[in-house]
């Protein structure tokens, strides 16, 4: 088996412009986000650097085999490496249309199969005594407003730091929330009566802490908008000390909102539109664990579940 030769600079000078003209292609044509810009250019990156400077018109199946396999030895989980791989995909499907590359490396390529594992949502009594918890400093009042927010209308963590005071005021007025979610997609989301009232209760405190021409609604302790990394840290910390047993995150509050809903209403469709989902296929996951809560009430209540004793 012979050993592909490293390529010289000029190539691998031109797989990046490729790239970069791609990444182009998706900030002004798709519309993507930077954040998902960013996922696209270091996961291709991820490859070209892969493959040891074979030149990009010069890829085959092989090699993004070969990529992968390395990929999944470091430990990557199957559900990264499906996304990664989708990604190589759409950069070589654009070089098919665009720059006449004969065909596409990646097709019939698949990741490993990832084990189906359910959102962890916390249970009605474990949200409540989270969100109930006392705390009364700034800092905690502007907490408590982000996690009900969270809870109340099942925001993503870049849903919630992007809001403005405008849209803060709008939820007040309106009890709805206008966001801009993945894929530059906007949807309205009703906001609760708690989330409300905390969210007022932060406004009162908000100038206290807030740059003087800053329009987030959540700031940090140096008066800019809040960083996503804080939000992560303070909600772990709040629910520690709630005295919730379980490692609680901001997609674990998704979770919830969108689990409890369901249990509460069975509307599929309408938690779909609430979180956000491009694909109803999406949020189906959820109906697994309303069947969970429901077998648990069956297996508890029905005569004809019970065990002999």
């Amino acid at each position: 088996m012979t050993r592909e030769r490293s390529a010289p600079a000029p190539q691998q000078d031109a797989g990046r412009a490729l790239l970069d003209e791609y990444l182009d292609h998706l900030s002004h044509q798709r519309r993507l986000a930077p954040g998902t810009r960013r996922n696209y250019q270091r996961d291709v990156g991820t490859l070209l650097a892969a493959v040891g400077g074979v030149a990009v018109e010069r890829i085959e199946s092989h090699h993004i085999r070969r990529s992968v396999a390395q990929l999944h030895a470091r430990g990557i989980e199957p559900r990264t490496l499906a996304r990664i791989l989708s990604g190589w995909r759409g950069f070589f499907a654009w070089l098919v249309r665009h720059r006449g590359l004969a065909a596409n490396p990646c097709a019939g390529v698949r990741a490993p199969k990832a084990s189906k594992s359910l959102p962890k949502a916390l249970s009605p009594d474990a949200a409540a005594r989270l969100l109930d918890a006392p705390g009364d400093a700034t800092l905690e009042v502007r907490d408590r407003a982000m996690f009900e927010l969270f809870y109340s209308s099942g925001l993503r963590l870049a849903e919630l730091v992007g809001l403005t005071t405008t849209d803060a005021h709008a939820m007040l007025r309106e009890a709805e929330v206008t966001v801009t979610g993945k894929g530059s997609k906007t949807r309205a989301v009703p906001v609760g009566a708690k989330a409300r009232e905390a969210i007022a209760a932060w406004l009162e405190r908000r100038a206290n802490v807030a740059a003087a021409d800053e329009r987030a609604l959540f700031v940090g302790a140096r008066g800019a908008r809040v960083n996503p990394s804080v939000v992560r840290e303070r909600l772990a910390k709040w629910a520690l000390r709630s005295g919730v047993a379980q490692h609680v995150h901001p997609h674990v509050l998704r979770h919830s909102f969108a689990t409890h809903l369901l249990q509460s209403s069975g509307d599929l469709r309408a938690v779909q539109e609430m979180l956000g989902h491009a694909s109803i296929s999406t949020t189906q996951v959820y109906t697994s664990l309303d069947f969970q809560h429901l077998a648990k009430v069956y297996d508890a209540a029905h005569p004809r579940a019970k065990k002999k004793t």
